[in-house]
């Protein structure tokens, strides 16, 4: 799961983070990958939309 893809769904990384209730320097701090500990929220809160890479790191 990509962090532009992801962050341009929601609108921004700004807004991303408010939907995750986390700090925008958070999201920024992700680099090209969305953490494995959040795209698990993220699957749910895009109603499926991004799914969660269930491949182990």
């Amino acid at each position: 799961m990509k962090t532009r893809e992801v962050a341009d769904f929601f609108g921004s990384k700004k807004k991303l983070a408010e939907a995750l209730g986390i700090q925008p320097s958070a999201v920024t701090m992700w680099g090209e990958l969305v953490p494995q500990s959040r795209q698990y929220q993220i699957q749910v809160l895009s109603k499926g939309r991004f799914q969660a890479d269930h491949k182990s790191s």
